[in-house]
């Protein structure tokens, strides 16, 4: 089981100081059976007057920084080493009655996952659920794995991955449109494909790990934060599907925060005091890296790089 070291630096400078507002940090990784948090720890400067943790609405652990006094850099640090345990794809076992598609959702689980198939963009032409239907075969039905698949990959080859340093996500039928993006805007076009085809979907936000294999490296989106998708699939939970780089499964995915949206699971957010002249830039970095034994301060980081976010 790979050991993997995560250090998140975002720095905010300004060209005098300034106060600033109450900042919610979303970098600690939700701990669980396929990703054991082994230490974190976070540093901020100017230190806070006041810090404290909180579980969101979604079981997101949520760090909540309070500051008085001003000054001219805000930075948040954040060093994380878990324990991940990749699945092969496909290999979720699936309820018999969930291997085809369409099926039901029991009742006892729709009041809690009604949400979470509920269409959240508008889709007045209807192009998103088009391009959906397309995995599905003639008579309407489809085989859940493949057809999630083959959603998965069609988006990681046919569209064209594009940093976008811009806060927020591109509308799901623009994504569509113009046929590149982000992965925060893969991640939300097939969280409302899926869901135009009854399933239930979540944003996730986290990190990924991005090794070089054969002198290349293996994925996009790495540097900075990155986004997927769960779809609840009966027998099998939350299932991760990466439309970026058309991973099927958590390989190389370091979970963080689920939310029902993007706008719910932003990595850092806060307000600060001043003109707004006095902003001058943001930085973030990130670098995952894997350990090459269980002690992280003895062991020696195995060569790998993180593609630019």
């Amino acid at each position: 089981m790979p050991i993997l070291s995560v250090d998140h630096v975002t720095t905010y400078r300004y060209r005098q100081p300034v106060g600033f507002g109450e900042h919610r940090i979303l970098f600690r990784p939700r701990d669980s059976w396929d990703q054991r948090l082994i230490a974190a720890s976070l540093a901020i400067t100017p230190e806070p007057q006041s810090l404290h943790w909180i579980h969101d609405v979604f079981g997101n652990c949520v760090a909540v920084a309070r500051f008085r006094g001003r000054a001219d850099e805000l930075r948040f640090a954040c060093r994380i080493t878990l324990e991940h345990t990749p699945e092969p794809p496909l290999a979720f076992a699936l309820a018999p009655r969930a291997a085809r598609h369409p099926f039901a959702y029991d009742a006892d689980e729709m009041p809690d996952l009604a949400r979470c198939i509920e269409r959240q963009h508008p889709d007045r032409s209807r192009a998103v659920e088009s391009w959906a239907r397309r995995f599905l075969d003639p008579d309407g039905t489809a085989d859940t794995r493949a057809l999630l698949a083959a959603m998965t990959t069609a988006l990681h080859r046919d569209f064209t991955y594009e940093a976008r340093i811009e806060k927020g996500v591109q509308e799901p039928a623009e994504t569509l449109r113009l046929r590149r993006g982000t992965c925060r805007d893969f991640a939300l076009l097939m969280i409302e494909a899926v869901r135009a085809l009854g399933f239930a979907a979540r944003f996730v936000s986290g990190y990924i790990y991005v090794p070089e294999r054969d002198g290349i490296a293996a994925h996009l989106g790495g540097g900075s934060t990155h986004a997927w998708v769960q779809v609840y699939l009966p027998g099998a939970g939350w299932v991760e599907f990466d439309p970026t780089n058309g991973i099927v499964g958590n390989r190389d995915l370091i979970r963080v925060a689920v939310a029902r949206h993007p706008g719910q699971a932003v990595p850092l957010h806060g307000s600060w005091i001043g003109r707004p002249e006095d902003f001058l830039d943001m930085t973030v970095s990130v670098r995952v890296s894997e350990t090459a034994g269980a002690d992280e301060y003895g062991a020696r980081p195995r060569a790998g790089r993180l593609a630019a976010d």
